[in-house]
């Protein structure tokens, strides 16, 4: 289990080096525990590695001032756990459920328990997120979403993917993306 947090700490530092999480950026989490210790996604949650994922996460709010939401699983149709300040500060509706293990996971169901204020929303568009196990986070980032690559593959045995996102280029040829002395 110590190895689980160590993966942790290193995805995210690799994230935040990318992309710096502050207290502007909201973090979604999508994390299958089954996966990280070697189980098929939702048969075999585990405590143990939501406690140990926490912790890494916890820090390094603490450390940045990013805002965490953490994916229900599909029996709660993906809702996520996220502080009531946020929902509020972000528009968000605030639904009624509070998520167990065989219906919301363990990750989320650890993070409503230790969070300040938790409420459940159906649906966000998060700056950045981490995909621990394949659980498909993609509804919940904003568009473009673009992937990062860390020297962290995998936590436990679960696969990772994060990604971060960025505005959306439109125009045509002669649009221009980046502000130079040339442009004003």
């Amino acid at each position: 289990m110590e190895t689980v947090g160590q993966q942790a700490r290193g995805a995210l530092e690799d994230l935040h080096q990318v992309f710096p999480l502050t207290n502007q950026v909201l973090l979604v989490i999508g994390t299958s525990t089954s996966e990280v210790v070697g189980s098929h996604i939702g048969s075999n949650g585990s405590y143990e590695v939501a406690e140990i994922l926490y912790k890494a996460l916890y820090d390094l709010q603490q450390k940045t001032g990013v805002k965490l939401a953490f994916q229900c699983c599909e029996h709660l149709n993906r809702a996520l756990v996220i502080e009531e300040e946020t929902a509020k500060e972000r528009g968000y509706e605030i639904v009624s459920a509070i998520p167990v293990r065989k219906a919301g996971g363990a990750m989320a169901t650890y993070a409503f328990s230790k969070m300040k204020h938790p409420v459940l929303v159906e649906e966000i568009e998060a700056e950045a997120g981490i995909d621990i196990g394949d659980t498909l986070i993609g509804m919940h980032l904003k568009k473009v979403a673009v992937p990062i690559r860390s020297t962290v593959t995998s936590i436990g045995e679960a696969h990772l993917t994060m990604a971060k996102t960025r505005p959306k280029l439109i125009g045509g040829v002669r649009a221009v993306y980046e502000k130079t002395c040339e442009h004003e």
